[in-house]
């Protein structure tokens, strides 16, 4: 009978169906909200009032680079949001009921507990439930659980929501609806916002941490050190002054830079058929250390090709291609259609009897004018077959090498019991069918390309253990055999998961849960790991990895949870993505030495004006001119270099050993310009300073350039030739409130730059010895 209409109807009104109210991943208020309140933004926004309010405009224009960044940030982050919020797993919008006696079609989100549900072949099951009638009903559950062939069911086995009917009909009971099913807790652990990590980006958030901390003192020590300075200044101008040195302290075109390289990455890869959901996720795979692979999708195609047909008996191999080729010609499930394509070109018999696969006997029949026949595991229909030994040698023969096997064998038996069928005693096996799962052209190259990069590789597969490990072993997953276990096998201990996880290398039926708590066994050891899928099964594991990898054929869930889609499903594009993520920092690492540089330099000029109560030796707009001419032009095109330099761990340590010492040198040089010709007038003192540092950071840019190529060499010429066009001419020179040096000054500021260049060449040299040359080009992406 089922419920009734009356049933429904008072269930929809207490809100008790299958529908699940649609949750977004993460609102737009709040992503604008992140990445305009943050600690970056509110110093440069608190800045940039201050200075309308009491200074010159003019002065302000380093504001730019908040609101771009702002921009950035938001756009890529609300178009990432629009992905996860079209995630659904459960896609069947109607299913058919059994309500009061009579078989109806309704909304699947207006079922409720209890609706006995008709499942037909192509139907997606739409809750959990428990079947109450079954004839010859089958379910691919892969996408959920892993395991490529389809199960059987029967009366009081569980079905899951998200499944798919593959063969036969059935009827089920519904037990959890809405947001208690299995698809749907799925769905909702796979909308959670996650962000991928960066190194750069928290290497440059732990700065301003820093600078945080101490900017608010800074600026009233500015500014009380400006009022009582001997050149003397209205509180206004103090004001501006102090900013001034706030400003420079704050690495901002590193923020912005950063920001620009990711999007440029992105959007290179996309042309290649590579979608970056994160920008940064670019970065997290040049950091990977561990790559976990499932192995259908990712290492195989997904479909199982003919290998070989292989006669045992050649007086009925003809009539027992032709039986074959009747058996399979519905292609039922994938072992099915993988045959009948190895028979396209064979006439098949017909069929006076036929008895449908069942997963449990593991077998099917069928019964012709030569006899019965018997298709399935080789197991099961060579054990009491007559020719057995030889039957046996072999399937063991192509199992050992990774192949799925599958035999034919042969009964004199004119009629097989469908109520109870079994296999007659004078059974023969006549044909060993070979088939394999089709492996990806580019899996071989791909995993040797890792191998060289030191990255280790973990196979996660709901299959067979012995299938995945020769597979695995086929595509050289690792440069000796690998070590195979059963994760039914695995110890619920975190700490001795992780154990075995390191230790091994394949690992076959594998349940979803069972991968997450794998990545998170990685993670606990320190790696960063990289997880690749394309089913529903992986999604959960995708999510927790530290970057998930999708393929373009893969469910839809499972596209977008993922943080890098593969839109062709062409795993060679690996390598090119890790190309990209490690010219980004190892070009990165080249260019914030430049702007912490300047970080460190504004930082020494902050206190030792506030402790002496001299003048500030810059406005904001001469520190305009020496960001914009040595660090944030120019690191744009440096930042572009190909540089395939293996990732090094200790980014921000090693930028500071030479931005400190770096920043001292050009702080120093600044306060003696400005302290020589503080006596000649304040304007000359600033343009001298200016001029001396200008010079001096320009030497810096070369250092960090090497090797001076011919574009490299285009760029420092030209920023070199814009400084001085600000210098010559007039207008330009007097909007950046600088003078025309006489001969003396010009000599002054050449021979302070020149002792500072020189000590810069030593602390390069210094830091050369002790970490490597930064600046060393890799052309290569095996180096």
């Amino acid at each position: 009978m089922g419920k009734s209409s009356e049933d429904a109807r008072l269930a929809l009104e207490r809100g008790q169906t299958n529908r699940v109210e649609e949750t977004t991943s993460r609102p737009i208020k709040l992503i604008i909200k992140a990445n305009i309140f943050t600690l970056f933004n509110a110093i440069l926004t608190t800045a940039v009032v201050v200075v309308l309010l009491v200074g010159n405009w003019r002065d302000a224009v380093f504001g730019i680079v908040m609101v771009t960044n702002a921009l950035i940030g938001i756009i890529s982050e609300i178009r990432a949001k629009y992905v996860l919020d079209n995630l659904a797993i459960l896609e069947a919008p109607h299913s058919r009921v059994i309500r009061g006696g009579e078989e109806m079609e309704v909304a699947s989100a207006d079922l409720i507990q209890g609706d006995l549900v008709v499942l037909r072949v192509g139907d997606q099951v739409p809750t959990d439930g428990e079947v109450l009638a079954s004839y010859g009903l089958r379910i691919d559950e892969s996408m959920l659980t892993g395991e490529s062939v389809p199960v059987r069911k029967r009366e009081g086995d569980p079905v899951l929501s998200g499944t798919a009917v593959v063969a036969g009909e059935g009827l089920f009971e519904t037990q959890k609806i809405g947001a208690d099913s299995y698809a749907n807790q799925l769905t909702r652990q796979a909308k959670r916002f996650k962000k991928a990590e960066s190194e750069l980006a928290a290497g440059i958030d732990t700065i301003l941490k820093w600078i945080s901390w101490v900017i608010l003192p800074v600026v009233l020590l500015l500014v009380a050190s400006q009022l009582r300075s001997e050149e003397g200044t209205t509180w206004q101008h103090a004001v501006v002054l102090a900013i001034a040195g706030v400003v420079g302290m704050i690495p901002q075109g590193l923020v912005l830079l950063t920001s620009l390289n990711f999007a440029l990455a992105a959007a290179g890869l996309a042309r290649d058929k590579v979608l970056m959901q994160e920008l940064n996720a670019v970065e997290v795979l040049a950091r990977v250390d561990r790559l976990c692979l499932d192995k259908t999708g990712t290492i195989t195609t997904g479909e199982i090709a003919p290998e070989a047909f292989i006669s045992l008996n050649e007086g009925l191999e003809e009539q027992a291609r032709a039986a074959l080729a009747a058996m399979v010609a519905q292609g039922e499930n994938q072992t099915a259609t993988a045959t009948r394509a190895g028979l396209s070109a064979v006439e098949p018999a017909e069929l006076l009897q036929q008895v449908p696969f069942d997963s449990a006997r593991k077998w099917s029949a069928a019964v012709t004018e030569a006899g019965a026949w018997f298709y399935g595991a080789p197991e099961i229909l060579t054990s009491g077959a007559v020719n057995a030994e030889a039957a046996g040698a072999v399937v063991a023969k192509h199992a050992s090498s990774g192949a799925r096997v599958v035999c034919l064998a042969h009964s004199s038996v004119k009629r097989i019991d469908e109520d109870h069928p079994v296999i007659p005693p004078d059974v023969e096996a006549v044909l060993i069918v070979v088939l394999s799962e089709a492996i990806r052209e580019d899996a071989a190259s791909t995993m040797s390309y890792f191998l060289r990069q030191d990255v280790g590789i973990k196979v996660i597969s709901g299959d067979n253990p012995l299938t995945v490990g020769m597979i695995a072993n086929k595509v050289g997953v690792k440069r000796e055999p690998v070590k195979v276990m059963d994760a039914r096998d695995l110890p619920d201990d975190p700490e001795a998961l992780a154990e075995v996880v390191e230790e091994y290398d394949v690992f076959g039926r594998v349940t979803p849960e069972a991968k997450r708590q794998m990545v998170k066994a990685l993670q606990s050891r320190g790696h960063t790991v990289a997880m690749t899928g394309d089913g529903v099964n992986d999604v959960l594991a995708l999510k927790d990895a530290d970057l998930g990898i999708a393929m373009g054929s893969g469910a839809p869930a499972t596209r977008a949870v993922a943080k890098l889609v593969l839109i062709d499903g062409k795993f060679s594009k690996l390598p090119r993505v890790v190309a990209e993520g490690r010219r980004i920092i190892a070009n990165m690492e080249r260019v914030s030495a430049l702007f912490l540089t300047k970080t460190a330099m504004s930082a020494l000029l902050a206190v030792l004006v506030a402790i002496f109560a001299w003048r500030y030796p810059f406005l904001p707009r001469h520190l305009t001119i020496i960001s914009s001419l040595t660090i944030g032009t120019p690191a744009f095109f440096l930042a572009l270099t190909p540089n395939y330099r293996r990732y090094r761990a200790g980014f921000l340590r090693r930028t500071l050993y030479i931005a400190l010492p770096a920043g001292v040198v050009l702080g120093t040089a600044a306060l003696v310009s400005q302290r020589i010709y503080a006596s000649v007038s304040l304007e000359v003192a600033s343009t001298v300073a200016t001029l001396t540092v200008l010079i001096s950071a320009l030497y810096l840019l070369g250092m960090m350039s090497r090797p001076i190529v011919a574009y490299r060499a285009l760029i420092l010429f030209a920023m070199l030739g814009i400084g001085a066009a600000i210098v010559v001419v007039r207008p330009a020179r007097e909007f950046f409130a600088l003078t025309w040096p006489t001969t003396s000054q010009w000599v002054g500021v050449l021979v302070i730059a020149g002792v500072a260049s020189a000590v810069l060449e030593l602390i390069y040299r210094n830091h050369a010895r002790r970490f490597g040359d930064m600046t060393r080009i890799v052309g290569s992406i095996d180096e």
